[in-house]
């Protein structure tokens, strides 16, 4: 593998596990001249936009490169933070002599081309002012562009590219934010931790997956085609939020335009704090999808391997769902509609019906020979629990390393560790058992008098999740669960009896 640097070709050694972007191994894909004059080798101007910033220069394009990567004194002017690799990249020349090493990456950043050729990439960090940003045969082989070399211009792309990278060309002056610049607060993490830094990074955790084995496979029954739903006026604040709710995981990735024969509804509901959460109508498509058994585990499961353990840890994992893709070729039954166009997911979201599924099976297969020994994951949380803080220390790296090899990431702010007690799941864990959380014990208390059949069935399965805690749980609920029936006689008369008796 080569890489161009300062006019020179240089071999690139590639460790066993390396967490930057993937680029093939043991493939010499060319080789520049080292008197090749850097004039005449192919340039296209290129928009970089990073964190509510754009930037204009000049990209390289040469296929002698072994990948793709930024000057680290432009990425530094510009303000594009780095981020450091698992396992630095060491670049020999070709009698073996060290040059150099690379050790950092940049975060996806977006590259606008042509004008409307957008993606997300990441880029190495090399020192190399005469070059500050070089596309190499990765990039090549990605987009297929056909290129005009005597006019440095693109005269068209790889058919895939119609798909995912070109879209509107930018307004003059618009500027697309990828991702969020800050990286995790790490204040909370115990020191044994940091040299996994790369695991709890946000920047990796909003890049897109890759295709596993697990992506979400949306199976519809036979003779079915999922709906299309109603399109939903929005008010003035709702577009503003609609926009964002796009833009965003677009320029990520995360969605693409589409033109599916489906399209669910898109919609907001206000939250109490009066802020919008947005809505897709997946009810229709659930409906006909072949639904995916795998079980959640039961937390009553665990009680009995917690027998022992006196430290715990929690971890949270970030932008979970995301983090799993649609089945290649079922990502246009994801496709939604909005007043500004027809998109569809790349990745899996809230609202399907399999998505509960898939990411236990991920999850549970990535940490298959934790499980049930020192780890329980219930989705995007997982605990991990140990006899002895030296025990535990080793276990939580486990844990770790395993997440950032297969790009599982965690949220640091959210996460406990080393701690005597936690609360995982509605219950407070400790050395000394296993309680009910405080917290919802009060909701039960405070619980408003159900004033329906279906308001008490809610505040029945509320208290039932603490039946265990309760002697005779059955008994007490008798009278209450018999209100909930529709066979039951005279039911209607007990509720007329019994509502002015509740106010």
């Amino acid at each position: 593998m080569f890489l161009l640097w300062e006019g020179r070709t240089l071999r690139r050694q590639m460790p066993a596990k390396s967490q930057g972007p993937s680029v093939a191994r043991g493939i010499l894909v060319g080789t520049s001249p080292l008197n090749f004059p850097y004039s005449s080798r192919t340039l296209l101007p290129v928009s970089v936009q990073f964190g509510g910033s754009s930037h204009s220069c000049s990209a390289l394009v040469d296929s002698g490169a072994g990948g793709s990567f930024m000057d680290t004194g432009l990425a530094k002017q510009w303000g594009i933070p780095a981020i450091p690799l698992a396992t630095p990249i060491s670049v020999q020349s070709l009698d073996d002599s060290p040059i150099t090493t690379i050790t950092h990456l940049t975060p996806p950043v977006s590259l606008i081309i042509s004008g409307n050729h957008h993606e997300i990439t990441e880029l190495y960090l090399l020192d190399s002012p005469s070059a500050p940003v070089v596309l190499g045969p990765p990039w090549l082989v990605q987009h297929g562009p056909h290129m005009d070399w005597a006019r440095n211009s693109v005269l068209s792309w790889k058919q895939s590219c119609l798909k995912s990278c070109l879209g509107s060309a930018s307004f003059p002056g618009a500027v697309f934010p990828v991702v969020q610049v800050d990286e995790a607060d790490l204040s909370g993490v115990p020191e044994e931790y940091r040299n996994l830094w790369l695991v709890f990074s946000k920047s990796q955790a909003v890049s897109l997956a890759p295709h596993r084995p697990y992506d979400c496979a949306i199976n519809l029954l036979p003779g079915t085609s999922p709906p299309r739903g109603r399109l939903y006026s929005l008010s003035g604040p709702e577009r503003e939020a609609m926009d964002k709710y796009i833009r965003e995981p677009l320029y990520a990735g995360l969605i693409r335009p589409s033109s599916s024969p489906a399209g669910a509804g898109f919609f907001f509901v206000k939250k109490k704090d009066g802020s919008l959460r947005p809505c897709i109508d997946y009810r229709g498509l659930n409906d006909i999808t072949i639904k995916n058994r795998y079980p959640l585990p039961l937390m009553s499961s665990a009680f009995e391997l917690l027998q022992g353990a006196k430290v715990f840890s929690k971890l949270d994992l970030r932008n979970a769902y995301h983090l799993v893709r649609i089945r290649e070729g079922d990502e246009w039954k994801t496709a939604f509609i909005t007043p500004s166009g027809h998109y569809e997911y790349r990745v899996l979201l809230f609202g399907l019906t399999n998505a509960p599924a898939v990411f236990q099976a991920l999850v549970n297969d990535v940490l298959r020979d934790m499980v049930n020994k020192f780890v329980f994951v219930y989705l995007d949380d997982i605990l991990i629990f140990s006899p002895s803080l030296q025990v535990h220390t080793q276990h939580v790296c486990q844990v770790l390393q395993r997440l950032l090899e297969n790009q599982l990431y965690v949220k640091a702010e959210k996460c406990i560790f080393h701690s005597k007690s936690v609360r995982f799941l509605g219950y407070i864990i400790s050395a000394e058992g296993i309680k009910a959380d405080p917290a919802k014990v009060r909701a039960v208390a405070e619980w408003p008098p159900p004033d329906s059949r279906k308001a008490l069935q809610r505040f029945l399965g509320f208290a039932n999740f603490y039946r265990r805690f309760i002697r005779n749980f059955s008994q007490v609920a008798a009278p209450l669960t018999a209100l909930t029936s529709t066979k039951t006689l005279n039911v209607s008369l007990l509720w007329r009896w019994m509502l002015p008796r509740l106010e």
